[in-house]
């Protein structure tokens, strides 16, 4: 494991000697929103991408140039070259730049960059939960007219968009934990909405991670919002005194809880009232489903609470929030068969959405997984297996390798071993016809992972209107 975070430290005031940026991917949803807020600061921004997207026509909007493809000629007389993870470093824009001398930096270490540009940067931390978290807060600050500018992980429908740039001294952003990026940051607040083993191939183990956002949390310098009933959560915040911890959780041990859970000590459907220290705060009725969106929404409000929103425009604003884009997303009803979708790729997120699904009073669940890395699947594939089983129904992909080689020896056969009645494809084709041919009146198909099976919902969408 390796620590990214004196990358800021070295450019620290680059943003005030220079006018220019290019961004390589300026599609992405971790660029756009940057881009967008730099532009709207008077910078000169230029970007490239291969591919056209609803992102792309957005950027377009506000008159900045977008060339399509990578050419060495893109940079033009940029002062600085930004760049989306997901580029190679034989990228020939970054191979031009670096000819050049001109600055390359990754996209984290820009977020960095621009956050320092505002008074109050909120960073929404965790294994998961995050993008619902920084969506639903960020709805909540708009709302209560503070005028937040946003960088989230998902389009949020009440903006139309993942990024929003504001006139306040707010910034709400995403704080990613993977190689340590989220330590570019240096916010004023920070939620951890929890800490759970993941990117084990990177951290290697569950202390490293647990070191890590303890590290983050010494680079906040005035409030920690943490789940008290999450022990990774509570052991990173061990010892921190540089800010004040804020605790949320399900009983009145946390300064923040909720009351109204049923007799399972699970999220009423119908209302959870939020309370703080024995007051009342507000009382929700909340349209995402499951226990975990309300401890997501139990973060935001704490965070906003503590910023000095009133209970009223919490309120208003969880009503209103109606999810993020591939956050349980509905697609469609179609012959009785409601289609939904989800970013779900950690046996934790896997098991605090298929059982909200089953609870939701569908027939009966098909779950269409696509395993997301071989490290993840191989480390974790008990721990797969168990969350597969909620479900009546699992179909499953080939593992998606991703930035892997499958040294592990892992293959979708072995988690299919492990849960009876499941099946797996090597097509998104032949699921959805394996599917759309066996679910029936009343039953959800929800295509779960963190790849590129939103695609197979989609087919199963297009099938199903053709067949119409």
């Amino acid at each position: 494991m390796t620590n990214q975070n004196n990358t800021t430290d070295k450019n620290v005031n680059l943003l005030d000697t220079v006018r220019r940026l290019h961004f390589v991917g300026i599609g992405g949803s971790g660029m756009c929103p940057m881009a967008e807020i730099l532009h709207h600061k008077d910078y000169i921004i230029t970007g490239s991408d291969i591919n056209e997207s609803d992102t792309l026509a957005r950027i377009r909007s506000y008159g900045i140039p977008v060339h399509m493809g990578h050419r060495a000629e893109n940079i033009g007389d940029a002062e600085v070259v930004v760049y989306t993870a997901a580029a190679k470093q034989d990228n020939p824009e970054l191979v031009a730049a670096r000819a050049k001398g001109i600055p390359t930096l990754e996209r984290s270490v820009m977020l960095g960059l621009l956050t320092k540009k505002f008074a109050n940067p909120i960073a929404v931390s965790g294994t998961h939960g995050k993008t619902t978290t920084t969506g639903m807060l960020t709805q909540i600050l708009i709302e209560a007219g503070r005028d937040p500018s946003a960088v989230i992980g998902g389009k949020l429908p009440f903006i139309n968009g993942n990024g929003r740039v504001g006139k306040s001294a707010d910034i709400v952003c995403e704080a990613c934990e993977y190689v340590d990026t989220f330590l570019q940051l240096h916010p004023a607040i920070s939620i951890i909405t929890n800490i759970d083993a993941d990117h084990l191939d990177y951290f290697g183990t569950l202390d490293n991670i647990v070191k890590s956002f303890h590290q983050f949390c010494l680079q906040t310098s005035k409030r920690i919002i943490v789940n008290a009933d999450n022990a990774n959560a509570m052991r990173a915040v061990e010892g921190i005194t540089n800010a004040e911890i804020i605790t949320f959780g399900r009983t009145d041990k946390s300064d923040y809880y909720v009351t109204e859970l049923n007799e399972e000590d699970t999220v009423c459907e119908d209302f959870i009232t939020v309370m703080y220290k024995g007051e009342r705060v507000c009382r929700v009725s909340l349209r995402v489903p499951g226990e975990h969106n309300m401890m997501n929404a139990l973060a935001a409000a704490a965070a906003a609470h503590g910023m000095g929103v009133d209970g009223e425009h919490i309120k208003k604003a969880l009503e209103g929030f109606s999810g993020v884009h591939r956050r349980f997303e509905i697609l469609g009803k179609f012959e009785g068969v409601t289609v939904a979708d989800d970013f779900a790729h950690h046996p934790t997120e896997l098991s605090a959405v298929l059982s909200a699904a089953v609870r939701m009073g569908y027939h009966e669940v098909w779950a269409v997984f696509q395993p997301h890395t071989y490290s993840r699947t191989a480390m974790l594939l008990d721990d797969f297996a168990k969350a597969l089983s909620i479900p009546q129904h699992v179909v499953m992909t080939e593992i998606l390798a991703v930035r892997e080689t499958n040294t592990y020896n892992i293959h979708t056969s072995d988690l299919a071993a492990k849960i009876p009645g499941s099946c797996w494809f090597g097509s998104f084709e032949e699921i959805a016809d394996y599917v759309m041919t066996h679910a029936k009146e009343n039953d959800l198909i929800l295509t779960l992972g963190g790849g590129d099976i939103y695609k197979c919902a989609n087919l199963i969408v297009e099938k199903y209107k053709e067949r119409a």
